[in-house]
């Protein structure tokens, strides 16, 4: 017996999404966020995140994996002036931080770790809320996906433009060096690109979702 089909979909099976208290997995890529003004979208989108200086777990990029959190950012500001980005973020080598005066709070990049992560309700005083921490060294680490949160419809949808107009300079620039155009992502296996079957759209196998669009015979 032989199927036919056009088109499929996958379905994630958990690994994209950190629940909470779930520990980062070495070199995996997740779903987080992080809050910012409104005013700093485009550069942010343009140019990439700035690292802060310092903080709780020293300098680095500070996300979240709970929406709810990054949209308290920035602090004391209005919902008017807040976007939340949706991110891909690859941990690379992870340190947990579990406790006040850990001897690599601040320090862990310098041990080789690229990420530092305060699971929920450890031993540290200054998080109260029972949430957690991430914080990211490099910014290239980094990638934005999609705007998780803007209370201005337009404005919302101009910086998703913004979006998908660098993903595709991002991808012209890393051309053939380990990147698929189509699936856009990296190519450490070999990605068999061709035609849909059905639709002769270009596609890879890789693609989390391909919709067939087939054109209906119009009979007169």
């Amino acid at each position: 017996m032989s199927v036919t089909f056009a088109g499929w979909g996958t379905f994630l099976d958990g690994k994209r999404k950190l629940r909470h208290g779930q520990e980062p997995k070495r070199d995996n890529s997740y779903t987080m966020f992080h809050g910012s003004h409104i005013n700093n979208a485009k550069a942010i989108i343009q140019n990439g995140f700035k690292p802060s200086a310092d903080g709780l777990l020293g300098a680095g990029v500070y996300i979240s994996r709970n929406i709810s959190k990054a949209m308290n950012y920035p602090l004391n500001a209005s919902d008017d002036v807040r976007v939340v980005f949706k991110l891909k973020v690859r941990v690379g080598t992870v340190k947990k931080i579990n406790t006040d005066n850990h001897p690599l709070q601040k320090t862990w990049h310098q041990h080789g770790y690229d990420t530092a992560w305060v699971p929920p309700n450890s031993n540290i005083s200054s998080i109260r809320s029972g949430r957690e921490e991430d914080c990211v060294w490099d910014p290239k680490r980094i990638t934005v996906i999609d705007i998780a949160y803007c209370k201005a419809n337009e404005t919302k949808q101009c910086l998703r433009q913004l979006i998908k107009h660098q993903a595709n300079g991002d991808a012209r620039a890393k051309g053939s060096m380990g990147y698929c155009q189509v699936c856009e992502n990296d190519t450490k296996v070999f990605h068999p690109v061709g035609k849909c079957w059905e639709c002769q759209k270009v596609i890879c196998p890789f693609m989390t979702k391909h919709i067939c669009k087939k054109k209906k015979n119009i009979q007169h």
